[in-house]
């Protein structure tokens, strides 16, 4: 069975899209630590970013270099942190984070987001 992140790419599955290449996709979770949280997802389905082929591991993080300037310039957080974690989907990724302190990055801060503050958001990043 495919990931929720490999129907998202295949646009099975709704998403509110950041930037999207041929080897790349960036999104916002419904599950946000702050506003603008992003995920950017190699569009190959590899479980561990460890094992991301190299054509894609490099290009990945060019990505997220690129979109957390976007973030940086559309929503103004003091930084854009980074988290790869793994256990939320069986489908590398990483998080792209805005935040103004080092609590912004804890786990325990996510919480659901309405599609409403999602749609914002989103409008407020690819404007």
């Amino acid at each position: 069975m495919s990931s929720i992140f490999s129907q998202i790419i295949a646009g099975e599955i709704p998403c509110y899209k950041i930037y999207e290449d041929p080897k790349t996709i960036a999104i916002l979770t419904i599950r946000p630590h702050t506003k603008g949280h992003t995920l950017v997802i190699p569009k190959v389905e590899v479980d561990h970013w460890d094992d991301v082929p190299p054509e894609f591991f490099g290009h990945m993080w060019q990505t997220a270099q690129f979109v957390a300037k976007m973030l940086k310039e559309k929503l103004h957080p003091a930084r854009v942190g980074i988290m790869v974690a793994g256990f939320e989907v069986p489908h590398a990724h990483i998080h792209l984070i805005p935040i103004n302190e080092m609590e912004d990055l804890s786990i325990g801060k996510a919480y659901d987001a309405t599609q409403e503050e999602l749609k914002e958001v989103h409008t407020i990043i690819t404007s």
